[in-house]
Parts: C-alpha cells; structure tokens; sequence
C-alpha cells in the first residue's frame, strides 16, 4: 500500500489531520519497553529518554504532534519495525489504468483547489514541518475511511486526561510515525538535498493514445505497405470512407484499437464486403436498390474499387492491310508512353486484319501481360474486335453480346460492315462499334448511308436490360446505351489535291493540323448533324494516318498518289452530359506494317452503380488464351536475358 506521493506505507498507519485543539494522536509504544518523557519549556514537544538508533527521525516525527499529546503520554521506547515488502499487484488493462491515472489526477486536483493545504501533488520541495491541517477534508492516504479517524482523534483527544488512555495515543503516535517517517526522511533525517515530489500540471491531461505497440512491433504487425495512407486516401483525397471494416466502422463498434490492428485487417479481409447471413437468406437478387447494402454491383461496392466513379479505357482501330506480318513489338501501340499508368479496359478494333486472328489475340494477350484477361472477342468478316480488362473487374461484367452489320450489296461479302460489342459494367452500359465504310474521295454519300444503316440494323441489347429505357430510340442503337465508342476506318477523306497538302504538311511537320482539319469531310458532315448524331471528337494534333508507303515513314508514292487523310478515327458519345472525357488522341508512327497507322484514344469515363436485376458473366474470360500469352511472354523474357547473357560472354579479336 502507498501514498498518493508513491511512499510505502504501514498498513495500519492513516494520517488524520484536525485543527480542534491540537489532534491527539496515538503512540505505539508499549512493545518498545521504554518511556518518553516531556521536557519542560520545549512547547508540549515528546523526546525519548532512550532513544533508538533512528531517533532522529524519530524525535523529528514526534515535534509534529501537539502539546495535548506531551502533557497526557509518556513513552518510554519504540522499535521502529522495517517497512513491509511491497505487494504485488496483477497486471491492469488499459481501462483500469486510465482510470487509476483519471483518480490520481483528481485527488491532486482537489489538493491544488484548497490554499491551506499542502501535499506533496502541488509541486513544492517536501519541508520538515507541515502546515496546519484542514478540518473535514480526506486524507489522501485514506480517502475512505478519513472522516472516522477524524472523529476518533477528537473523541480521544476529549477524553485522553481524564481515562489516561496512553496506550490507545502510542498506538496513533505509532502510526503516524510510520505514515510520515519516511516522507521526512529525505530532509529531516538524512540531513541531504530535499527530494522533489511529483509534479502534476494544473491543467488537465490530454487524452491517452492507446498505441502501445513499439516501433519494432508496429513493424512486425504491418503485413501490407499499401494500407499506410489509407486513411489520408479515403478521407482527404476521395472524400469518402471506406465501406469495409474500417477505422471508423471498429471505432462505432466501440473497439479498442490501434493504427497497427486495424491496418493488419485491411490487408487480410477487409477488402471484401462483409455479407451478412440474412441477407443471404431474404435477397431474392432479382431487383435491388442501387445503393442497396451489400448489392453486387452497388454504390457500396462500385466506391471500393473507384473511389472517383472513374474507369481508363483504351480504344484504338487499325487497319492491317490484311499482312500476315505482325509487328514485333506492341509496346508503342497499347502502352504509349504518354499515359504514365495502364488503363483498365482495352478494346481495339481491327479492318481487313491478319488471316490468323488467333495469333493477333495472342500477341495483345502477350503484350498486356497477366493483369489482363480478355473478356469477348468476335468478328465479322475480317472485322475483328478484341476487349481486354482487369483481371479483378470481370465479376462486375454483366454478359456480353455482339452484333453485326453488313454494308455490302451482297452480304457474303464481308469486307465492309460493322461489329457491335455491348455489354455492362457495374450500372452502366457501355456500346464499342468498329466499321469500315465505303472507300473513295467523293464517295460521301455512300458512307452516311453505311452509318444509317448500322444503327438501324445493329440488334443490341439482347437480354442485358437497358439502364434507361425512356431516353432509348428503336431507331438507333446508340441511343440504347450509357457511354457508345465509334471506331474504325471511316474513309472520310481531305477535300484537297495532294500538292497543297503536302505543302501543308512540309510547313508543320508536327503539332499544327488546323489547316488540314479544315478540309476534312467527317468534320463537315458532322458540324451540319448529318451523321454521328451526338457524337464528339477529340482535338486531333497528329498527322494523317492514311496513306503511306508499307515500311516507311512517307506518303503514298505510287502512281496514285492518293491525298493523305484522317480516315482512322475515334468518335464517343455519352448518354449524360461530360460522363466521358478525352484524356489523349493520337497514333502511333511506330508501327509500319500496313498503309494505316493505328489510332488510339484514352478515355476517363464515369461509372454508375447498377442493380442485382443484371445478369452477370460470372467472371467468364477466354483462359486459354491467357495461359498461351503469359508463357509466351515468359518464353521471350528467357531469350532476351539469354541473348543478354551470350552478348557479356563473347570476346571480339583483333587481328593487327
């Protein structure tokens, strides 16, 4: 047992001050076998005809009681018994402890309110002698029980010369030589420097961190170094907090928790959505409120993956020129250097493509690499269109269905037509077209014809419903669709001869295409509604993508000199306003295989949260195709190292 100063205390011993007459207080002194005597003039002070070894102290103990006791008590000795080994006390949560810390705190607090009185919580040096106490307050060594040993004391002190009870005064004497001998010991006795008390501040505490874990520990707990900014993430940049069993989700719950746990449960399972058994039970998962809890494609859902609600797409068209030569490399053409990240959907669209359309899936497969899987592909002719996404996106993939379209007289001829690939993602719906018109510099005409009748006779959607039925036309299949990209060689030529546009382009040879622009037929056509109704364009900076010479970076040099031309476009339109933003529109030189250069375009899109009515893919993706891919990456990444290997081990001689 100790003081509220952190001294050991004698079990028995309870300091209880009074101010009625001097307190009377008692001496344990009948054990000692000697007596004390009272010294004439020293003001009612108690000395010891024998004193012990520690007498010292002793005596400076005993000048704290009041000349009451020095004219009723005689105490002949006293053998100071050695302090009590300390008892062990089990070990306290965190809740006790703040709460001892809390009670300390308030004791001292209470000692600071009153000016009479001196402990040793107020910060001051430990004197000698103590101040008079205060009548009716508690002792703060026995907080409980410090009202009864009050009333004792004047009860004693009352009836002390008339019964001559020294026995009972050497027993209180005894015990509060106990209390205060070794508060007193530090100055009186030893006669050393005064020992400081502790010092509590007037103010009160701030509130406990409950991070106890030590830095070497908060090391060994932090199992995943993405989740470090996570609460800057979720809170500051996106605005938002996370639906899973997050910090704040443990703190309602009342939770005792630290940085360190709750970072542990986000990396092992609270990257999934906590499903709760009745709600397996009572969802029927036929209809569903978009932010329902716990829906599948939902707005809880939908803000873990895309805190923003916005997705990259790719979307590129090229016309092969039907070569069976495939580049090398694809690098430049799926991953541009000018997007610093990859995109999270990749669909590109291909005219008169290679006879082996299975190899040219291979080599995107190889080039996007094991984070890809590709979820539809389909064709039409020698129309081919291939869709890439995330392989942690496929569940979110409503079905997938593909239509087409022939624009040919004759419709076994399948040169010149249109694909459709539809499909939803999360609660929004999304329409990818690639088409090849009709050719020819004048034949304008011809390809407005080519685009009525595709979204007339385009069949999308099949069984996928649409996401807003009262803004869809039966006219046109654009109109059926959250978010439609229109891709392809639309042959729309530059109503220009070849000298004044060579003589352009010599002029800029890079950036400035304004004035071609201005020539250009599908701009026209467009700015009078003629075709591509609501659609939009982004702002073209690259050369013409039509026509060069195969292998080279000139323009057509054969005897038809045909007028380079924008014929390889990207057009989109957007069932709401800005949901779709251009981010890049440009082509890749790089790749010289065919008379096209191949036209890309990357995209930020707007997700919406989408019902449980959506038939799901159920994570369907072609998966042989992605095993043969990512061994043929692996395959090249093993020749290259070896090649690099062969190259550091040969040694060139010099003849001289």
């Amino acid at each position: 047992m100790s003081t509220p100063n952190g001294f050991p205390q004698h079990p028995g011993a309870c300091a209880t001050p009074s101010t009625e007459g001097g307190a009377v207080q008692d001496l344990h002194a009948k054990k000692a076998g000697k007596a004390a005597k009272k010294e004439p003039g020293d003001n009612g002070l108690l000395t010891f005809e024998d004193p012990p070894t520690v007498g010292t102290s002793l005596n400076e103990t005993l000048k704290l009681l009041p000349a009451e006791l020095k004219a009723n008590m005689k105490i002949k000795s006293f053998t100071p018994r050695p302090p009590r080994k300390p008892r062990l006390e089990r070990a306290a949560s965190l809740d006790e402890k703040s709460w001892r810390r809390w009670r300390r705190f308030r004791t001292s607090q209470e000692s600071l309110t009153d000016p009479n009185e001196t402990s040793s919580s107020n910060g001051s040096l430990q004197e000698a002698s103590l101040s008079p106490p205060v009548r009716g307050r508690a002792s703060p060594c026995c907080p409980q029980n410090s009202l009864h040993s009050s009333q004792d004391a004047l009860e004693a002190s009352a009836v002390g010369k008339s019964r001559g009870g020294t026995s009972d005064l050497g027993k209180r004497a005894s015990e509060i030589s106990s209390a205060f001998g070794g508060l007193l010991r530090g100055k009186a006795f030893a006669g050393g420097k005064p020992r400081l008390s502790q010092i509590t501040p007037v103010r009160p505490l701030p509130p406990l961190e409950l991070n106890v874990a030590s830095h070497t520990l908060r090391t060994a707990n932090r199992i995943d170094s993405d989740c470090m900014d996570y609460r800057y993430y979720s809170q500051h940049k996106f605005g938002r907090v996370s639906s899973s069993l997050s910090d704040t989700r443990l703190h309602g719950n009342g939770m005792v928790y630290d940085n360190c746990s709750t970072d542990s449960m986000k990396s092992t399972f609270s990257l999934l959505t906590p499903i709760r058994s009745k709600d397996v039970r009572s969802r029927s998962y036929l209809e569903g409120s978009l932010l329902a809890s716990g829906a599948l494609l939902g707005a809880e859902e939908l803000s873990r993956y895309f805190p923003d609600r916005n997705i990259g797409i790719f979307v590129a068209t090229w016309n092969m020129q039907g070569q069976k030569e495939l580049p090398v490399n694809l690098d430049d053409f799926l991953l541009p250097t000018e997007a610093d990240y990859a995109q999270d959907m990749y669909v590109i669209g291909v005219q008169e493509g290679c006879p082996d359309r299975r190899e040219w899936e291979i080599r995107l497969q190889e080039t996007l690499g094991p984070h890809y899987v590709m979820l539809y592909s389909a064709a039409h002719g020698v129309l081919y269109m291939s869709v890439f996404i995330r392989r942690d996106l496929i569940w979110f993939c409503s079905e997938v269905e593909y239509a087409t379209v022939t624009t040919r007289i004759v419709s076994q001829i399948k040169t010149k037509g249109a694909l459709g690939i539809s499909f939803t993602f999360f609660g929004t719906s999304f329409l990818f077209i690639t088409s090849h018109f009709t050719s020819g510099d004048s034949k304008v005409n011809e390809r407005k014809l080519d685009y009525n009748k595709t979204i007339q006779a385009l069949t999308l959607p099949k069984n996928v419903p649409d996401t807003n039925p009262y803004r869809s036309s039966s006219s046109d299949v654009t109109t059926r669709f959250d978010d439609v990209f229109w891709f392809g060689d639309f042959n729309f030529r530059l109503n220009k001869d070849r000298e004044t546009v060579d003589s352009i382009l010599n002029q800029n040879p890079e950036t400035d295409v304004s004035k071609l622009l201005a020539y250009d037929q599908l701009i026209s056509e467009m700015s009078r509604g003629s075709i591509f109704k609501g659609f939009q364009e982004a702002d073209i900076h690259f050369r013409p993508s039509y026509k060069f010479d195969i292998g080279k970076d000139s323009y057509d040099t054969t005897s038809k000199q045909r007028t380079p031309s924008y014929t390889d476009r990207v057009v989109y339109r957007s069932r709401y306003k800005d949901d779709i933003h251009a981010v890049k529109y440009s082509s890749c030189p790089v790749i010289k295989t065919s008379d096209h250069r191949p036209v890309f375009a990357l995209f930020r899109v707007k997700v919406r949260p989408g019902r449980d009515n959506i038939p799901l893919a159920a994570g369907q993706f072609d998966r042989d195709l992605y095993l043969i891919g990512i061994k043929r990456r692996i395959t090249r990444e093993l020749q290259k190292r070896q090649e690099q290997k062969d190259q550091r081990s040969s040694s060139i001689c010099s003849i001289s």
